[in-house]
């Protein structure tokens, strides 16, 4: 059984809770990514989408100097390196997230994209449930 510690990625991008929200706004576009943790002194501290900078910064009218600890997600959901491959498909599904932060002793260690999962032929199907599950959740239009 694969645990995170094998698939995680490694090469993240990080900001801190004082980096400005459009200097992380310039890194997701350089980087083409839509998720960025937000890490001070290795802790990991939230993160902070591409919606979190739509709907917390700019639509809230919040200046591109606002720091990221006023718009990021704090309450999100952490592993650890030693989780199951299959252990993380299903969280992300019944959470319905895309990404899990993988944390040590409190330290960020990695990052996990439900992409990563389907690293073997066995879990293809359990990412793919949990993505079709997810992607049907967030493309629903509230009224």
């Amino acid at each position: 059984m694969k645990t995170l510690r094998e698939i995680m990625t490694t090469d993240y991008v990080t900001v801190s809770s004082e980096d400005d929200i459009y200097q992380i706004a310039v890194k997701m576009e350089q980087n083409n990514i839509g998720f960025i943790p937000v890490v001070d002194n290795k802790k990991l501290m939230g993160v902070v989408t591409d919606r979190d900078l739509v709907i917390r910064g700019y639509a809230a009218k919040r200046p591109g100097s606002t720091p990221a600890k006023e718009v990021m997600t704090q309450n999100i959901v952490t592993v650890s390196p030693d989780t199951t491959v299959e252990e993380a498909a299903n969280m992300m599904s019944k959470e319905m997230i895309r990404r899990l932060a993988v944390v040590d002793q409190g330290e960020l260690a990695g990052v996990v994209a439900i992409g990563d999962l389907a690293v073997t032929d066995q879990f293809d199907s359990i990412a793919s449930d949990a993505l079709s599950e997810i992607s049907q959740h967030t493309d629903v239009v509230h009224h």
